[in-house]
C-alpha cells in the first residue's frame, strides 16, 4: 500500500478485529491505554510510537473505541441473539467478530447491515473456524432483523431504555 493512500474499510476492519482480539488477553483499563494498544499493535503498520501524542482518528480507531466503549451492551445483545449460548462460552475469535459486527449494526449508520454481516463473515473466513460462520450469520441476521424492526432506535435492545434518551 502506498504511503499516502487511505486504508480500505476492509483493511481497517481487519486491524480493528486484530486489536480487539488482543484486548481479550490484555484489556485496556482506560481510553489512553486503549489508544496506546491500538497505536503499538504489531498489526498496525501505519503507526508508531511517535503517533501516541496524535489525536485518535480513522475508521479502525472508531471501531475499536466503539466496541470497547459498548462491550457490555454488545455482550448483552450477543446473549439475547445466541440462544442457548453463554457469551463466556464463545471462542474469542467469534466473540470479537460478533462484537465488531454488532457495533456496526447498532451504532454505525454509515455501514449498511448487509455490509456489516458480509464483512464479519469475511473475518470469520480468514481468522475463525469454518463451522462458526453459520452460527455467526444466524446471530447477525437475527440482530439485523431486530434492528430493522426498531428503525430509529439507538440502543441495541428494547430493555436498554436507559440508553434510549442518551445521544452520543
Amino acid at each position: 500500500m502506498a504511503a499516502n493512500r487511505r486504508p480500505t474499510r476492509r483493511s481497517a476492519r481487519e486491524l480493528a478485529f486484530q486489536v480487539l482480539y488482543g484486548l481479550c488477553f490484555s484489556p485496556a483499563k482506560d481510553k489512553d491505554a486503549l489508544w496506546r494498544q491500538f497505536v503499538l499493535s504489531p498489526h498496525n503498520a501505519a503507526m508508531s510510537e511517535a503517533d501516541l501524542d496524535s489525536e485518535p482518528s480513522g475508521f479502525a480507531w472508531e471501531l475499536v473505541d466503539g466496541v470497547w466503549s459498548h462491550t457490555q451492551e454488545l455482550d448483552e445483545a450477543i446473549g439475547r441473539f445466541s440462544h442457548n449460548w453463554r457469551v463466556d462460552r464463545l471462542g474469542k475469535i467469534e466473540l470479537t467478530i460478533l462484537r465488531l459486527a454488532l457495533f456496526e449494526l447498532f451504532w454505525r449508520d454509515d455501514v449498511p447491515p448487509k455490509a456489516a454481516i458480509n464483512e464479519a463473515l469475511e473475518l470469520a473466513r480468514e481468522f475463525g473456524d469454518e463451522k462458526a460462520r453459520a452460527f455467526l450469520n444466524g446471530i447477525l441476521d437475527a440482530a439485523a432483523r431486530s434492528t430493522a424492526s426498531r428503525a430509529g432506535a439507538e440502543a441495541p435492545a428494547p430493555q436498554s431504555d436507559r440508553e434510549a434518551g442518551k445521544k452520543e
